[in-house]
């Protein structure tokens, strides 16, 4: 399920299971191209949640993460990161970390 986080309730999104974060911005470019890998995944990976993290509505999450280029995804085991990936990165590549995390 894909999720769209708030600075509010963020961490509670990620505390469980597997955990795919997308900081993005809607007009960044190589973002709109990773989220439409990110709907496949979704589709895919049912079991995996997608929480999208918008840089530009959520400003505390994102200093927390000291988020400095967009897109750049996270990616939770358990509340823990097992994988950190910045910028766009190719579908095929992207459905590996999601197996990395899952295995």
């Amino acid at each position: 399920m894909i999720t769209y986080a708030a600075d509010e309730n963020f961490h509670d999104l990620i505390k469980e299971g597997p955990v795919v974060v997308d900081f993005f911005s809607k007009t960044c470019v190589p973002c709109k191209m990773i989220a439409r890998v990110l709907e496949e995944i979704d589709e895919e990976f049912p079991f995996v949640n997608v929480v999208k993290v918008d840089v530009e509505d959520c400003p505390e999450t994102a200093k927390e993460y000291e988020v400095m280029g967009i897109p750049d995804l996270y990616f939770y085991k358990d509340n823990e990161v097992v994988r950190h990936e910045l910028g766009a990165i190719p579908a095929g590549d992207l459905k590996e970390c999601i197996a990395e995390i899952l295995y």
